[in-house]
């Protein structure tokens, strides 16, 4: 497997690290620790496995922060496509880390009042169970404001794919689907969230495609072609 020789793998094995970290913040510690409507059991959880929960904010972090590699490693595997587009959807990936990095101190202060510091004595342990569930549901609210981008990004990615010719055209419509699938259960949440978990549901195929087009990329990858200097001059406009 060569990365210089085929750029498209390097990318997938970015886009493929980052989602790990993503996955596991995201979905395996709070399946672990968080139990819906239950704020005692779920302080109980993270006293209890403080180290997971850590790990979890910690992963949090990393793969946001990785996902700005992953960034530049598809705009260099498109730029050729269509410089404009490309940077297009740099911007769109770069907008949503600020915004996930400060979501992660909601699941900061969610710790500091599970641990009860000296200075939250004024609170008894139920307020400080509940408040700490307050935080947390106030992360969770934090990724529905973010997966406006996470699915924004995806319609100048599915643009480029489809008109790249060195990968699957029905690629590029599946991440333009993923997008409006992110996009609608972004919004759903926010604007009828008795809906979401049926949403999401209904949404997973369109969802999938960015899994597929991840690892299509580290496991065939993509060579963009050659670009003469007046063709690169022409994919700018």
């Amino acid at each position: 497997m060569s990365f210089a020789k085929n750029p498209g793998r390097f990318a997938g094995l970015l886009y493929v690290l980052t989602s790990i970290f993503g996955f596991f913040a995201m979905g395996y510690v709070p399946g672990k620790l968080i139990v819906d409507g239950n704020a005692a059991a779920t302080a109980g959880n993270i006293a209890a496995h403080e180290t997971l929960f850590r790990l979890g904010i910690a992963g949090g972090l990393i793969g946001q922060a990785g996902f700005i590699f992953v960034a530049w490693a598809l705009y260099a595997l498109f730029k050729g496509v269509n410089q404009r587009q490309a940077a297009l959807m740099v911007i769109l990936i770069v907008v949503q880390v600020p915004i996930a990095f400060l979501n992660e101190l909601n699941s900061i202060a969610a710790l500091v009042l599970v641990r009860g510091a000296d200075f939250l004595s004024i609170f008894d342990k139920p307020q400080r169970e509940a408040l700490a569930m307050l935080f947390l549901n106030l992360h969770d609210h934090g990724f529905n404001v973010a997966e406006i981008f996470w699915g924004l990004w995806l319609f100048p990615l599915g643009l480029l794919v489809y008109r790249s010719r060195f990968l699957p055209r029905f690629l590029g419509v599946w991440l333009a689907l993923a997008g409006f699938a992110w996009v609608i259960l972004s919004l759903t949440s926010l604007l009828l969230p008795q809906y979401k978990h049926r949403v999401y549901t209904l949404s997973q195929p369109a969802s999938f495609g960015e899994i597929v087009f991840m690892f299509w990329l580290l496991i065939k990858g993509a060579r963009p072609p050659a670009v003469d200097a007046t063709a690169s001059l022409s994919a700018v406009d």
